[in-house]
């Protein structure tokens, strides 16, 4: 009786242990699609800002230049971003899976807890002394 109180405490902590980790991997997985998405938007602002032949002055061709470097620089940081978020990803993901298992172990212990139970009470049945009845036949 002891024992199964103390695996259902546990039963009851692994579960909402698994729960914030699913949610950190849901999290995970959200910041991992912010990132791409803003990567991706980088990419698009990167090939709009293309070199072009304009008749312009040369003053608009260097802030072209400028602003074209700068985008450069934050399409690798947000590369840099989205390989983290990855990570982040598949380490959310593998807590979730190493959660997930130690839920099932405790339930597999409270199983094999009442399995036991159920068969030290049949034992007990069995050792009680028979009862004789008086069965009379209709008559």
């Amino acid at each position: 009786m002891h024992k199964a109180r103390k695996l259902e405490r546990l039963l009851r902590v692994r579960t909402l242990q698994l729960g914030q980790v699913r949610a950190e991997e849901a999290a995970a997985r959200a910041r991992f699609g912010q990132e791409a998405a803003l990567r991706e938007r980088i990419a698009q602002l990167v090939a709009g800002v293309a070199p072009a032949q304009s008749a312009g002055f040369g003053a608009t061709m260097i802030a072209a230049a400028h602003y074209r470097e700068r985008l450069h620089q934050s399409a690798h940081a947000a590369d840099r971003r989205v390989e983290v978020a990855a990570n982040n990803v598949s380490t959310a993901a593998s807590a979730t899976q190493e959660a997930r298992r130690d839920q099932s172990a405790i339930e597999k212990l409270i199983a094999r807890e009442k399995a036991e139970a159920a068969l030290e009470a049949l034992r007990a049945l069995e050792k009680l002394p028979a009862t004789v009845r008086n069965r009379h036949d209709p008559c």
